[in-house]
Parts: C-alpha cells; structure tokens; sequence
C-alpha cells in the first residue's frame, strides 16, 4: 500500500508489554492479583482472608476507570486495550471467583455446580451484553453490574458465624442466584463507580470490611 492509499488515522499498535506501564491497566491488574489471592484462599478455605482478596479486586477495578478518566494524553489504543483488558479481568474477578467460592463451601459437593455454572453463565452475559451495547440512556447499566457480586457476597458473609455451615451454604446458594437474576435482568442501576460519593464509600467499607476480616484471621 502506498503512502498516498494509507489511512492517516490507522495507528501502528505498540508492542504488547508497553501497555501494562499504562497506569489505569496497573491498577487493573493488581486488581487481578487480588482475584488470585482470592482464589488462592477459597480453595484452601480460608474464607476470611479470601474476603479481602474479593472486596480489594473491586477497590482496584474502580480505581482503574478513576485515574483513566483524569489521565491525559492517552491514546486511542490505549483506552481499547483497556477497555478489553477490563472486560477479561471482571469475568476472572466478578464470574469465576464467586463460582469458585459457592463451590468451595458447599466442599464441591455435585448439587453446587447448577449454582455455580449460573453464576458463571450469568456473569460472561451480562459482560458480553455491556461489550456490545454499552451504558443505557442516562448512563445507566442493564442489569445489575457484576462488581456488586462480590461488594455483596462479601458482605453476606460477614454474618456466616451466625449460622450453622448447612444453613448458611444455602444462604450463599440463594444469594449467588438471586445475583446472576439481577445480573442478566433488565433492570436498569446507575454507574456507581462514576460517582466520587461512591468511590469514597467504596474505600470505606473495603477497609472496614478488611479490618473485620483481618481480625477474624488472627
């Protein structure tokens, strides 16, 4: 192709590895790192550590599209590849790791998998629906964004003492389809990781809930 038939807005992609030095996409994968260490932890179970891991995946992830959105001189390659790096991590933080984790407790018994697999399915659905269609008018979701899977499993867990592992196993079972309905339904939930007010609230209770679960390790 000659210069003269080149698209002057094509832009050469830059090397693989110089996209992890974008600072939003750092924050995007300590948030993955916090996903494993989860995982790490439901699978050994030792749930409360995993609790951190959970609720400090969604610190991370809220914290990637903040300093995005106060970065300049990104380009656009850059908010792509973010954008689709995102994407990946959610379904790893938001998908498995609860799919996991419901596994986990129930000690992997066969009756937990419908569960689990309906957590997954709903989770890679509702991601795909997003991918294509985006926010609603008004910036609004469809469907209950899947990073309040686990702003709310962690906190349903903070009451596991209260009931016996049985009990409470089909608490987390309930819990984890009631959130894969909501994920794929049509309702329609704001953006709260676009609101200062909420970042705020959000770096509160990942703290306090650390504390909590912190203690609960000693």
């Amino acid at each position: 192709m000659t210069a003269e038939n080149s698209n002057p807005h094509e832009q050469q992609p830059k090397s693989i590895l110089s996209y992890v030095w974008d600072l939003p996409n750092v924050c995007s994968l300590a948030g993955l790192g916090c996903t494993l260490l989860a995982i790490y932890f439901i699978i050994l179970g030792v749930f409360s550590a995993a609790m951190i891991g959970m609720i400090w995946a969604v610190a991370f992830d809220w914290a990637d599209g903040l300093v995005a959105r106060r970065m300049k001189g990104r380009t656009g390659s850059d908010r792509l590849f973010g954008g689709q790096l995102d994407v990946l991590i959610d379904i790893v933080s938001y998908g498995i790791t609860p799919a996991i984790f419901l596994l986990s407790y129930g000690k992997f018994e066969p009756i937990f998998l419908p569960g689990a697999f309906l957590m997954l399915a709903a989770a890679a659905i509702r991601l795909s629906y997003f991918s294509t269609f985006g926010l609603a008018d008004g910036g609004k979701y469809i469907g209950l964004a899947i990073d309040n899977n686990n702003i709310v499993i962690v906190f349903i867990f903070l009451f596991e003492g209260l009931f016996s592992s049985e009990i409470f196993s089909v608490i987390l079972y309930s819990s984890g389809l009631g959130l894969a309905a909501l994920n794929v339904s049509q309702i329609k939930t704001p953006k709260l990781s676009g609101n200062p007010i909420n970042v705020v609230l959000l770096a509160a209770y990942t703290l306090g809930v650390t504390a909590v679960y912190g203690w609960k390790l000693l």
